[in-house]
């Protein structure tokens, strides 16, 4: 026969039963509510696009302006280097907007600038200051032409004048 401490244990367990398996599903019902939050801050962090406008002040423009700075410092090692990352930018831009205007990004980003990256890439191995300008230019060119191209005329670029000074050019007319 049980005993009154065996009963009481007995009553006790089943009283406490259900409080215990309350505090799991309420704990395994946050944590599940804490993954999803997680997993939607993800989803939600991860599906920025940057515009092509975006993609152009932030990483394309300042790689020009760097490219020129280094070829008039005579840093050809550094203008390798950006001459590189504004390759890579370019490329960035063409794999995350692969259509402008109905118009294949990519293809028409390399159709204009592979043969200037070509010349001022043999024009900074070359050290060779005046072919660095021409193909500098040649580039600089090509980019207007991509922005004509693309209905973004009124965004005109120039070689810079000053390691300082932005190579927009903001007055309207013929730069």
């Amino acid at each position: 026969m049980p005993t009154f401490r065996s009963r009481h244990i007995v009553k006790s367990c089943i009283v406490l039963a259900p409080a215990i398996s309350g505090c799991l599903a309420l704990g395994l019902l946050s944590q599940a509510t804490l993954a999803q939050s997680d997993a939607s801050t993800a989803a939600t962090t991860t599906s920025y696009l940057p515009s092509i406008s975006d993609f152009m002040i932030a990483t394309i423009q300042p790689r020009h302006v760097r490219l020129w700075v280094a070829a008039r410092s005579k840093d050809w090692p550094f203008a390798a280097y950006e001459l590189g990352n504004l390759k890579g930018a370019f490329d960035r831009l063409g794999q995350a907007h692969r259509m402008e205007h109905e118009i294949p990004l990519q293809d028409m980003i390399s159709s204009v600038t592979a043969r200037p990256f070509e010349d001022l890439h043999k024009a900074i191995l070359a050290k060779d200051t005046t072919a660095f300008d021409k193909a500098y230019g040649a580039l600089t060119s090509a980019c207007n032409a991509c922005h004509q191209g693309t209905n973004h005329g009124v965004v005109v670029i120039r070689t810079p004048t000053d390691a300082a000074l932005s190579d927009q050019y903001f007055e309207r007319g013929t730069p």
